[in-house]
């Protein structure tokens, strides 16, 4: 769930960020651990947090028979909002290089490396046609097919994270990106995660456009 960056514990584990990087080959790092958990528990930060990461992370868990390479959606999963700042507009590209960097001085295979970035500059437009890639931003989008308390405390994180926006310009702005995921044919390209949100996830972005308008 959605939850203020401003928290002097964080929810990560050391043990799964290693677990991880060993599965794709790479070292362990309890250096690089620290870094993500700095980066994630800044206080600018209210839904783009370390408790979205670990969501994303149990997603990924739960489906993982639908993964070719868990670990690289993992690592890709840690690094995906590593660098996030609103008044950017090229955090993807940041975070992907931060991983490419980091993957690299840890022996990741260069394949892997290369794969774990393409995921990561995925999730700025969401789409792609690799599987993998799909079931990793599937999971980063299920929040949209949360229940409706749920997403309506993910929709208020993201208003705080934007609050130097004057609220005409970020309503017409939201209004506009809810409106690009109702336009597509499917929100979820995944089969089981399609099935299990979409229908929530159409009826929360309507609700949602109906009170910014």
């Amino acid at each position: 769930m959605p939850q203020s960056g401003k928290r002097e514990h964080s929810v990560f584990d050391v043990r799964d960020l290693n677990a991880a990087l060993l599965g794709l080959g790479a070292r362990s790092s309890a250096e690089l651990f620290e870094e993500l958990r700095t980066a994630y528990c800044e206080p600018a930060r209210y839904y783009h947090t370390d408790v979205h990461v670990a969501e994303c992370l149990r997603h990924a868990k739960r489906y993982a028979h639908l993964a070719e390479s868990l670990p690289e959606i993992e690592v890709a999963i840690w690094f995906h909002d590593a660098v996030y700042d609103t008044h950017r507009n090229d955090n993807e590209e940041r975070s992907a290089e931060w991983a490419e960097r980091a993957l690299a001085l840890l022996d990741a295979p260069a394949e892997s490396i290369h794969r774990v970035s393409e995921m990561i500059l995925a999730t700025k437009t969401h789409r792609s046609e690799n599987s993998d890639t799909l079931l990793l931003l599937d999971i980063d989008l299920s929040i949209l097919g949360a229940e409706p308390t749920t997403f309506e405390q993910y929709d208020q994180a993201i208003r705080k994270e934007y609050s130097w926006v004057a609220d005409a310009d970020y309503r017409a702005g939201r209004v506009k990106v809810l409106a690009s995921f109702l336009e597509r044919p499917a929100i979820f390209r995944t089969r089981e995660i399609k099935s299990q949100y979409e229908i929530r996830a159409r009826e929360n972005l309507r609700r949602k456009m109906t009170q910014l308008v």
